[in-house]
């Protein structure tokens, strides 16, 4: 068996709290570190991290794109700083550093959508000051971002980023679609359509993501199903042939 080297041996954390111990994973390629928090740790269909503004401001398209790409552009300069500077950070207050890096970059996105896109800003309200205490974001930095180097620190935080934005854009396009029959204000249906209204409230954040966990499920039993079916019939040939 092969021993991992020390630059494979990481501490591990999540929502902040620092490891107790080391945590073995295996070395990846710049391209898994863009690509695995796209699809397979996407940090809310996969981890369920980030759930307050994923579950809050989905209600329509507009909302979970401006919320998203605010979280994309907060999670990646906090990674650049965290990981240029982690060497000039003591251990004893590196969380409070992490949360202070994270809540200068928030009030810049804030201010950056006030000036752009107001009326998405009003609509958004405290929760884009909500990104500073962020699970997803906060654990990217200490997990990752502050035990690596600048430019893996950026592939990660651009592909967790750009994962989140998925996600969000996902559950706003079903939420929009049924609760207000629309697609980014466009109408899709006739005048005889009758909105869902559970969709744009409060619980339809709770269906919403429930339906895509369902069908993720459901997807990736099927495809198991079909793996464990070649895998059989791949055994019957070979005992066959012998």
């Amino acid at each position: 068996m092969k021993v991992a080297s020390a630059d494979e041996i990481v501490r591990g954390s999540h929502c902040g709290h620092a490891g107790a111990g080391g945590v073995r994973v295996r070395r990846t390629t710049a391209r898994q570190d863009l690509l695995r928090g796209v699809w397979r740790e996407n940090p809310v269909l996969r981890q369920l991290l980030g759930l307050c503004p994923a579950l809050a401001v989905t209600n329509t398209v507009a909302n979970s794109l401006a919320m998203g790409i605010a979280t994309f552009a907060v999670l990646t300069g906090s990674s650049l700083l965290v990981s240029s500077f982690k060497r000039l950070i003591p251990d004893a207050i590196r969380l409070s550093t992490y949360i202070l890096i994270i809540a200068t970059w928030v009030t810049i996105a804030d201010m950056v959508m006030e000036a752009v896109v107001p009326d998405i800003q009003k609509a958004l309200g405290a929760f884009v000051y909500l990104i500073v205490v962020n699970c997803m974001i906060l654990s990217r930095q200490e997990a990752f971002a502050s035990k690596q180097p600048v430019g893996r620190s950026l592939l990660d935080a651009v592909g967790t980023g750009l994962g989140f934005i998925l996600a969000l854009v996902l559950m706003g396009a079903i939420r929009e679609v049924i609760g207000y029959g629309s697609f980014l204000g466009m109408r899709l249906f006739g005048p005889h359509y009758q909105p869902w209204t559970v969709f744009i409230l409060p619980p339809g954040g709770f269906l919403a993501i429930g339906f895509i966990l369902l069908g993720f499920g459901w997807w990736g039993e099927r495809a198991a199903a079909r793996r464990r079916t070649l895998e059989w019939r791949r055994a019957m040939k070979m005992q066959e042939a012998a």
